[in-house]
């Protein structure tokens, strides 16, 4: 089964908050929705799981007591240990009492965090919260996890312990799906939606999106920015020249994901 939603059209008012988006779940695959603020990531995965009614196109997705989310909040209680946060979440799902134990036991230990069980949840640092949050939804094994940027304002540390949890999750055979602003987490997905004013601007594998970049791509060395479509790169430039007419002094280069995502915008917004 394939979860998802196909041609899914959100509104409030006359503002269309998602633009008939379509993105599919696979079980056992972690899917990754990459966007800036307001792009209508959180309004496209508060639809998928149920939360924000479709103004058009149809979503598919498991009963409510087999979907894990996360919000874009903590998505823990403050006021709560972080054993009780557990046994809170395994109470709503109907998780027993001995189940519940050994599965916030192996969580804990699988989050580090078996040593804080009598902490507070507003006690516990930032990718702490992250890391209970994600333990939390993956405590009654979900057919379909959703999580709204769970590794923004997170260290690098515990953003690579928290890909390592979902990574985990779909190893099991549960179907992820993560939103980010970040870029670079892109390449951790075996699909990509890329978004931008609650539009589809690309889609596919990272490979699959980088392989679609139209034109050329070129690298400038150098302070004075080059004519064209060009952004800075370090102490270079990096030049989309979509006819393949690069400027003079541009070295041709293979796209990355990160040029992709640069043009996939541009060409959105007909700036060629």
């Amino acid at each position: 089964m394939t979860w998802g939603l196909e041609g899914g059209t959100v509104t409030f008012g006359a503002k269309t908050a998602v633009d008939d988006v379509t993105l599919q779940v696979t079980p056992g695959s972690v899917t990754v929705v990459v966007g800036g603020d307001g792009a209508g990531k959180s309004t496209l995965l508060r639809a998928l799981v149920g939360l924000v009614r479709l103004s058009g196109g149809r979503a598919q997705r498991p009963g409510k007591q087999a979907i894990g989310y996360i919000p874009a909040t903590a998505g823990l209680y403050v006021d709560l240990t972080v054993e009780e946060n557990l046994a809170f979440v395994a109470r709503a799902y109907g998780v027993s009492g001995s189940d519940c134990r050994t599965r916030s036991e192996e969580l804990l230990e699988r989050i580090g965090l078996t040593e804080t069980r009598s902490r507070l949840g507003g006690q516990l640092s930032g990718g702490m919260q992250r890391k209970l949050a994600v333990a939390m939804a993956l405590l009654h094994r979900p057919e379909l996890l959703v999580l709204d940027e769970p590794t923004t304002g997170v260290d690098p540390v515990s953003r690579a312990e928290l890909w390592r949890l979902l990574s985990g999750a779909a190893a099991e055979g549960t179907g992820v799906v993560v939103a980010t602003t970040y870029v670079d987490e892109a390449n951790r997905g075996s699909t990509v939606l890329l978004m931008d004013q609650g539009k589809t601007i690309a889609a596919g594998s990272p490979s699959d999106i980088i392989g679609a970049v139209p034109g050329t791509m070129g690298v400038v060395r150098g302070s004075d920015r080059p004519p064209g479509q060009s952004w800075r790169w370090g102490t270079s430039w990096r030049v989309w020249a979509p006819a393949d007419d690069l400027p003079d002094g541009a070295e041709p280069v293979a796209p990355t994901f990160a040029d992709a995502v640069m043009v996939a915008a541009l060409a959105s917004q007909q700036v060629v």
